[in-house]
């Protein structure tokens, strides 16, 4: 993924008003994020825990998600997997819940999916983060396969927020 700017980022939201956009909160580290690494841009909003976010390119357009979420779960919960990279973890996945875009949203309607705590998909999948033992389950796909599966369900995830 090619590195987004603030400006970028805040136009890329498909499921909040530009209002919203305007006052999220984008992370200060952008310069020194792993862009050649990530699949996505996803964080948490430092100061509301139970605020998300997730920005892809798709087609060539940065893509943005407002996602609502649960605190992380405490540690010693059961193992759960995230849907959109497979990684299991230990108290590690949150269901993270999307409002629709458009009319549907403001219907209160939502999409929801079960992610990484830490939205970290990305670096999970190319082992450049640890998530514990037994957290990445032994697979045939090269790599690349595995990036592109991740790739397409978050996509998918993002079509379900915009359809």
């Amino acid at each position: 993924m090619n590195p987004l700017t603030d400006r970028e980022i805040r136009a890329a939201f498909v499921n909040c008003t530009k209002g919203e956009a305007k006052r999220l909160a984008v992370p200060r580290d952008l310069a020194d994020r792993p862009w050649d690494d990530l699949d996505y841009l996803g964080w948490r909003d430092p100061q509301s825990p139970g605020r998300a976010y997730l920005v892809t390119v798709l087609d060539g357009r940065p893509r943005g998600l407002a996602l609502r979420c649960p605190s992380p779960a405490p540690s010693g919960m059961r193992r759960a997997m995230c849907t959109m990279c497979l990684t299991t973890h230990t108290g590690g996945v949150s269901l993270m819940v999307a409002p629709k875009a458009g009319k549907a949203g403001q219907q209160g309607n939502s999409v929801g999916a079960y992610m990484c705590d830490d939205l970290a998909c990305s670096l999970y999948v190319r082992g450049k983060k640890d998530a514990g033992a037994g957290a990445r389950l032994h697979e045939s796909l090269t790599l690349e396969e595995k990036i592109q599966r991740t790739v397409a369900n978050v996509a998918a995830f993002v079509a379900k927020v915009t359809e």
